[in-house]
């Protein structure tokens, strides 16, 4: 398979090196000084760029009529174009806030989790998500993803890092050196309940998203990660 890389900083060269080691082929390299305006020839798209070019470089890919999967968080403001525009060329585009499967299973243990927990008022809730200073974006997508899976059951309408009313508040940190830490948290006056992921390193990430682009190629649609670790055939 022969692959775009969009993003070449420390998650693309882990992306690169997965890629070699299970047999693909990366033909492009593209930095935020690249000027490409055609990615043709490449099998499929990884993105992991910054959120300020991640709107142009999706489009970059989709237009090429390459299919993209992106793990690039913080553009979901423009989400509903990039969904348009892959359904208007018919190429396929993938996105997860998250590529790990653990991760992944950890937003499902958050939706059951959810679904006990709301008829519990006592209960306070808290998402702490914790990060390397150079994460640019607050909160992570993943802590996003969790929140967005809480909302789902009802209880809350929204999230905030401004401990809004009714919001889901989210407690962002930044500490050199951390891959990733995400931490659901029911506190009341007598006991806790919390459940947590923590990321080792960037190599789960990445895996990730190189098996997401590999199940990619012969699908048609808009896809998620879910749909990737769902699939009766998926096999990590």
């Amino acid at each position: 398979m022969k692959i775009a890389l969009i993003g070449y900083g420390k998650m693309g060269k882990e992306i690169e090196k997965i890629s070699n080691e299970r047999g693909h082929e990366v033909i492009y390299k593209i930095d935020k000084d690249s000027n490409l305006k055609n990615i043709s020839g490449a099998d499929v798209a990884i993105n992991f760029c910054t959120p300020e070019t991640a709107l142009q470089n999706i489009e970059l890919g989709l237009k090429s009529s390459i299919p993209v999967v992106s793990g690039t968080t913080g553009w979901l403001s423009d989400f509903n174009k990039i969904q348009e525009l892959s359904k208007n060329l018919d190429i396929r585009f993938l996105y997860s806030s998250n590529f790990s499967l653990g991760v992944n299973l950890f937003f499902d243990l958050n939706k059951k989790l959810a679904e006990i927990m709301k008829k519990h008022d006592q209960y306070d809730l808290n998402i702490e998500e914790t990060h390397h200073i150079q994460k640019v974006d607050k909160p992570s997508g993943t802590a996003i993803t969790l929140a967005e899976g809480i909302i789902e059951k009802g209880k809350y309408n929204n999230w905030s890092m401004d401990n809004e009313k009714k919001s889901i508040p989210i407690e962002c940190k930044r500490i050199d050196k951390v891959a990733g830490t995400h931490i659901v948290n029911y506190s009341s006056e007598l006991d806790s309940i919390e459940i947590k992921h923590i990321a080792k390193n960037r190599t789960g990430f990445a895996l990730g998203a190189v098996i997401a682009a590999e199940w990619i190629v012969d699908k048609k649609g808009v896809f998620e990660m879910s749909d990737v670790i769902n699939d009766p055939n998926f096999k990590f």
